[in-house]
């Protein structure tokens, strides 16, 4: 028996040796093909991360040495004016531009979802905004539509209106910029695209025969059908409206008025950091940013428990 099993136990073994060889030799060059990503996490993302966390506690002018300071810089907030009117412009941006984006980006795909003459078209001219929206450029062509004599007060002027400098005027400066957030609707308005043609049709077309109208039909099914994405698009458009910088900056001309009207908590990051050389205190703010939209997204994915609907939860059930 030993005689019959002797050659076939060498060629096992050097078949499962090979394919240990080549397991190795695959990992390797994984590894390799991850070293550079590897590299540019560590010296590009964590260690900037890890860095400000250091400086957040010091007092630094990017001239001198960091000096310890421990949390006065985190205590300082509560005294500092701009501070609280950072918090308070960047508050009422989330608060309006979010909701106001993805309901509008909802109603848009609702209106283009169906097979007509040109869809593709309105499709590609809606969510070109959203290519273009954060560019400088855009946004000096939005502080020259909304000036004093740009094309929304010419148009007004037709109509007897004098308007405003819409940009210009504390009482209007935030506002324009919340619709310029809202007309960069079209990343939003695709994945609600993408949503509505996976919802059956069978389910409006049994609806429709029990006499549902189409604004109940949009209510109990849309809604509820899209609820992963309506969340998905709260999310990223809260973290991005939390982030906003270059609108407010090139409005305002990096100064955050009139009035510290479109003092973003971004700008005024920037102006400590690097017009007032107050590295450690920047620091301290991006740390407490970080820590607001991390709290608000979590507290997010909490609430989604109540609201958003998954369809194989329906058949767990």
């Amino acid at each position: 028996m030993h005689d019959t099993l002797t050659p076939v136990r060498p060629e096992a073994e050097r078949r499962a040796s090979s394919r240990q060889k080549r397991r190795r030799t695959d990992s390797r060059v994984a590894y390799l093909f991850l070293l550079p990503w590897f590299i540019g996490l560590v010296v590009l993302t964590a260690g900037p991360i890890l860095a400000s966390l250091y400086l957040s506690f010091t007092d630094f002018d990017l001239l001198t040495a960091p000096r310890w300071l421990g949390f006065d810089n985190y205590q300082a907030f509560v005294d500092d004016p701009h501070f609280h009117s950072a918090i308070k412009v960047t508050s009422m941006y989330v608060i309006l531009s979010v909701p106001l984006a993805v309901v509008f980006a909802l109603l848009v795909a609702v209106a283009l979802v169906g097979k007509r003459r040109g869809s593709g078209v309105y499709r590609a001219s809606y969510y070109l905004p959203s290519l273009l929206g954060g560019s400088v450029a855009v946004t000096i062509l939005w502080r020259e539509i909304f000036g004093a004599d740009g094309l929304v007060n010419q148009v007004l002027e037709k109509v007897g209106i004098i308007g405003p400098s819409w940009v210009s005027s504390p009482d209007f400066a935030l506002y324009t910029l919340i619709l310029l957030h809202v007309w960069q609707f079209g990343s939003p308005m695709l994945i609600f695209l993408a949503g509505l043609k996976q919802i059956p049709q069978d389910l409006y077309e049994s609806a429709a025969v029990d006499g549902a109208s189409a604004f109940q039909r949009f209510v109990r099914i849309t809604v509820p059908m899209l609820t992963p994405l309506i969340f998905f698009n709260l999310v990223l458009q809260m973290i991005n409206s939390f982030k906003a910088f270059t609108p407010a900056f090139i409005i305002s001309g990096g100064s955050g008025g009139p009035v510290d009207s479109t003092l973003f908590y971004t700008l005024y990051l920037y102006q400590e950091g690097f017009a007032n050389f107050h590295m450690g205190y920047a620091s301290a703010m991006a740390w407490a940013l970080l820590i607001v939209i991390s709290l608000f997204t979590a507290g997010m994915f909490i609430t989604s428990r109540y609201w958003v609907f998954y369809g194989d939860e329906e058949g767990a059930k």
